[in-house]
């Protein structure tokens, strides 16, 4: 079952992963909450022109290219595991969405049947494994339920190589998802 994805979302999470990108990798998790553009700009006026220096014309109506703004969460925890940092958090209701900017190993699937049970320390045996990938992967939710993902491979570090999908990895989809609950 597909997940329903937004346009706006997928471009503030393509934004997201190309300003983290800019500082290379090796990064710790980066949090962010996703507000309104429109509604920022009303409560704060003087953001107006480093949030919507464009405008778009639609409909007889006139407003700004971006629909969500990113707000980087400073202080996200780095001792604990991802999990249980997500768990920890609720936003306010004037966050309309959340997302996540993380870097991790994966496997092709042919190499997750592999994992050997009982491994004490899977994290170990999957950075040893010589089909291992570093990725990059922006997460990202909607009170809605509109999510989406974009991944970027080591491997393969160009704009034009990032892939997107709402279930790329569905487990940390929800985990964030769960962080916009009441």
């Amino acid at each position: 079952m597909s997940s329903p994805m937004h346009p706006a979302l997928t471009q503030a999470l393509i934004e997201l992963e190309q300003h983290v990108d800019k500082e290379g990798w090796d990064q710790h998790p980066r949090l962010f909450a996703l507000v309104d553009t429109a509604e920022l700009i009303a409560a704060e006026p003087r953001l107006a022109a480093a949030l919507a220096p464009e405008t778009l014309e639609f409909e007889g109506q006139i407003g700004p290219l971006r629909t969500y703004t990113s707000i980087e969460q400073e202080g996200v925890p780095t001792d604990k595991p991802l999990d249980e940092m997500l768990a920890g958090i609720a936003w306010p209701s004037t966050v309309h969405g959340a997302a996540l900017v993380v870097e991790r190993l994966m496997l092709p699937p042919s190499a997750q049947q592999q994992l050997p049970e009982g491994e004490a320390d899977a994290d170990a045996w999957v950075a040893a494994h010589p089909e291992r990938q570093e990725v990059r992967i922006a997460v990202g939710v909607l009170r809605d339920g509109s999510r989406d993902c974009a991944l970027r491979l080591r491997g393969k570090d160009k704009d034009e190589d990032v892939l997107s999908g709402p279930d790329l990895v569905p487990n940390l989809v929800r985990a964030l998802a769960d962080t916009l609950h009441d």
